[in-house]
């Protein structure tokens, strides 16, 4: 693929979108998670799998996006990297992923959940199944309830990571 003409002052978002789009349709289990350029031209892409990112994955993007771009034209610095544990997701097949996991979401409301993603629903939201323990009498008993959340309602999640 020959160099693409960019503008000379800024990489254009939809051409390197473009670009991992194009990657990720020989390698199906990869998505893209993020993909932010700054006004520096520096390009941070984030991507995750259902099978797990390697650094040979990184590599490989990397090239296909350095091959296709010309420094001479505009120059970048260009960082592949695996999305975060720590980081709350940013599109649905992060949730997708983390069915059978640990989350913890946090409502526009305010309110706190930490539960499993029993399941996820493209463009609706996820049933989670929180656990709390009662106390009845001198024992404690723990009740499980599923929770049907909207997008609507969610104002991050993040996966609870345990040692």
């Amino acid at each position: 693929m020959p160099p693409l003409l960019l503008s000379i002052l800024m990489l254009n978002k939809e051409t390197l979108i473009q670009l991992v789009k194009d990657y990720i349709s020989k390698n199906e289990s990869i998505f893209l998670v993020d993909l932010i350029i700054t006004r520096s031209n520096q390009i941070e892409i984030l991507i995750d799998s259902f099978t797990g990112i390697s650094i040979k994955n990184c590599m490989s993007l990397s090239r296909h996006i350095e091959s296709s771009l010309d420094r001479e034209v505009c120059d970048f610095s260009l960082q592949i990297a695996s999305a975060g544990l720590s980081e709350p997701f940013k599109v649905f097949k992060q949730y997708k992923k983390s069915i059978g996991k640990d989350v913890n979401v946090f409502l526009k409301n305010g309110q706190e959940l930490i539960g499993k993603i029993i399941d996820a629903k493209e463009g609706l939201g996820i049933m989670l199944e929180t656990s709390t323990n009662k106390k009845q009498g001198k024992k404690k008993i723990q009740i499980i309830e599923q929770q049907s959340l909207s997008f609507d309602q969610i104002n991050k999640t993040k996966v609870v990571i345990s040692f």
